[in-house]
């Protein structure tokens, strides 16, 4: 049975949308902006190659040039200056500008290769796809979702070492992000050697720290 406490803000919150801070930063100059720009590029590059490889029905090697030809455009033509937050999400933005981009390209389309620090791990994207299900627009909402959460779960084994918490997130990984069946509360007490009122405590906090951290990542 779900456990409610562990959805990210609550069984009725909607997945957080866009951050407009960062888009501003993204389209403006100098290093924050770079970061800025890779962090996007780092979200939404997946959920563009499976919405080329599905949508457009192009081939592995297409799709990632595609991808890596519209990330570059991207970068070169200004496109996040021209995102109006009042007129949609930014993932809704993105998708409809690639799909622009697709249709404009040609087998004779010069190929660019440009992700800044941004490593594009099509194999992996390509192993995924196989198992994936829905409609490219679900696919491509679905991995975004995805990849927001895997970071900020990322964020949050970072944050707790930095602040002398590991096993705050030892107990939250053993728990929430159990693969099959979970321990008990009883249990996870015993290893650790604390109170199961200190298991408690520890993943309530935990809870609490992810969902401010997807909320920061999610653009």
């Amino acid at each position: 049975m779900k456990d409610p406490d562990t959805a990210i803000g609550g069984p009725r919150a909607q997945f957080p949308t866009t951050r407009p801070s960062l888009v501003q930063s993204a389209a403006g100059d100098g290093p924050s902006a770079r970061e800025s720009l890779d962090s996007i590029i780092a979200l939404y590059w997946k959920p563009a190659y499976k919405h080329v490889r599905l949508k457009w029905r192009r081939s592995n090697e297409e799709s990632k040039d595609l991808v890596q030809g519209f990330f570059a455009v991207l970068v070169e033509q200004e496109i996040l200056a021209k995102f109006d937050p009042e007129q949609g999400r930014l993932r809704n933005y993105l998708r409809a500008c690639l799909d622009r981009f697709v249709m404009k390209q040609d087998e004779s389309a010069q190929r660019l290769k440009r992700g800044g620090g941004v490593v594009f791990d099509f194999d992996a994207a390509e192993r995924e796809l196989v198992a994936s299900g829905g409609s490219p627009e679900e696919i491509f909402v679905r991995e975004w979702q995805r990849e927001v959460f895997a970071r900020a779960i990322d964020d949050l084994r970072a944050s707790c070492e930095a602040a002398g918490r590991s096993m705050q997130f030892r107990i939250f990984e053993q728990y929430d992000l159990a693969e099959g069946s979970r321990p008990q509360y009883a249990d996870l007490a015993r290893e650790h050697g604390i109170s199961v009122t200190a298991v408690t405590n520890h993943l309530a906090a935990a809870r609490r720290d992810l969902r401010r951290l997807v909320a920061a990542r999610s653009i």
